[in-house]
């Protein structure tokens, strides 16, 4: 296990974490990484594929994990293992109440409001707007909102004041 503590200074760095938490499988895989070097493969003993590589994107988007590359046994290639780069937690921000709210509401909703705003979002992002500005504009929401959708979804990520759609083997 690591001795390293995780700084929480933009409330939206919560998502990714009540994410990771909220959901037994992504816990479970959480505390395995905690405890050991593993590779996806020998994550996948333990659950499906999918859920490896959706809980990998999202401890990834959150800086949850650390990676390197595992020494190979002759003839045989390199792959990638992951563990947890934290053990402990300190939040150090200060936001409203609302602001709270929906970052809550996002990490744990299955709502299909939250579905449809993810695909417009997209639609956006492939046309080519990737102001999270202009879209919390054009959706009538907040940046909050945008940013924790972004946080949220294993396609998105926030690059400064942009939405970036990412590659899922990244």
């Amino acid at each position: 296990m690591t001795g390293h503590v995780r700084i929480v200074n933009d409330p939206i760095e919560l998502v990714p974490l009540i994410i990771t938490f909220n959901n037994p499988k992504f816990k479970e895989l959480y505390e395995l990484l905690n405890k050991n070097w593993l590779t996806e493969e020998e994550m996948c003993k333990h659950t499906d594929d999918e859920v490896v590589a959706d809980c990998l994107a999202i401890l990834k988007k959150g800086n949850l994990v650390e990676e390197q590359w595992r020494m190979p046994q002759q003839g045989q290639k390199p792959v990638k293992e992951f563990r947890t780069t934290y053990s402990k937690f300190r939040a150090n921000f200060q936001c409203s109440m609302t602001e709270l709210g929906d970052l809550l509401h996002i990490a744990v909703s299955t709502h299909e409001n939250l579905r449809k705003l993810v695909d417009k979002i997209e639609k956006e992002i492939e046309g080519g707007n990737s102001s999270i500005n202009d879209m919390a504009r054009k959706f009538n929401c907040n940046t909050t909102i945008v940013k924790g959708l972004a946080k949220r979804i294993p396609q998105f990520d926030v690059k400064g004041q942009t939405l970036v759609l990412i590659e899922r083997n990244e």
